[in-house]
């Protein structure tokens, strides 16, 4: 991955996690990583745990943010989820995997697009 395009994921992440903690959800971890794989954002919204995947783009010639967060990436991310409540030892009554799109904008802030329950 080129520095331009990690500088743009890291852009996007922030943007998410300053968005969705204003909506008052509670970041718990950014980029937890184990040996499976890595979720962008873990947090907490009132007694739900929440797996959120950030996608950030420029436009939409190759499709929206979201589009991009295929089954593939479902099943990682469930998977992954799998590792992090296991390593917390947490049992949340619900869990629920979100999609936060973020696109840049030329001038002013970006747009934030969170889609909740995304899968």
């Amino acid at each position: 991955m080129t520095t331009e395009r990690r500088a743009v994921g890291a852009y996007g992440e922030q943007v998410a996690a300053q968005h969705l903690q204003a909506l008052g959800l509670v970041i718990l971890y950014r980029n937890w990583r184990c040996s499976a794989g890595e979720v962008d954002l873990v947090l907490r919204d009132g007694d739900d745990i929440v797996f959120c995947e950030v996608k950030t783009r420029r436009g939409t010639a190759y499709g929206t943010p979201a589009e991009a967060v295929g089954y593939r990436k479902v099943r990682k991310l469930r998977e992954l989820a799998g590792h992090w409540l296991a390593e917390t030892g947490l049992h949340p009554r619900n869990i629920r995997f979100d999609v936060v799109e973020v696109f840049p904008q030329q001038r002013g802030p970006a747009r934030v697009e969170h889609i909740s329950a995304a899968f």
